[in-house]
């Protein structure tokens, strides 16, 4: 018997460790919807760390704070404390204009054809799109302590920080730290 243990010892450790890994270190999410596109896409799958710091424009998953059943994958836009304003399709925060090179292919698609072939299932969406003038509407807001302001990529069709409001940093699972579904695009963020 003491030899049966010591043959199974390495494999329950290993498995142990995996398992304390998958608990509080690394989760697996799929992506489900388009509110990510151009950056993500519907059905990719993707691993977040729980233990990376967050900063502005890191990728995380989060509960939806208007229904925490929810998990959703936004982007960090503002920090606590920082004032974020979007002005005619112009991110500024605390007074610094802020680029999103991440979603200058989607912009141009926008100006250029309304993205019609992308949404063309979405009524909502083309009907959106035919009256809108910007990428986004314009806001400004200031993000309270321990609270994070999170938008989509695809900042036409995506439920976030404008609509649910800040979210606690409670609310938040982790950082998106690789996509390794589909295996043509897997890729380190």
């Amino acid at each position: 018997m003491n030899n049966k243990i010591k043959e199974w010892l390495p494999v329950v450790l290993i498995i142990a460790l995996i398992l304390l890994a998958r608990i509080f270190v690394f989760s697996p999410v799929k992506v489900e919807g388009h509110s990510m596109d151009p950056t993500l896409h519907d059905n990719q799958r993707l691993i977040t760390s729980k233990i990376s710091s967050l900063d502005r424009q890191d990728i995380i998953t989060t509960k939806e704070p208007d229904n925490q059943n929810l998990y959703v994958v936004k982007r960090i836009i503002g920090l606590p404390g920082d004032r974020v304003e979007m002005k005619k399709n112009v991110l500024t925060i605390n007074g610094k204009e802020y680029p999103e090179p991440y979603l200058d292919e989607f912009k141009k698609k926008f100006k250029e054809d309304k993205l019609a072939d992308e949404y063309s299932y979405n009524t909502a969406f083309q009907e959106q799109a035919a009256n809108a003038d910007s990428f986004t509407d314009d806001f400004a807001v200031t993000v309270p302590e321990d609270q994070y302001f999170v938008l989509g990529d695809n900042r036409l069709i995506s439920k976030d920080s404008r609509i649910f409001g800040f979210v606690d940093q409670s609310l938040i699972q982790g950082k998106v730290v690789l996509r390794f579904w589909p295996l043509s695009e897997v890729k380190l963020f």
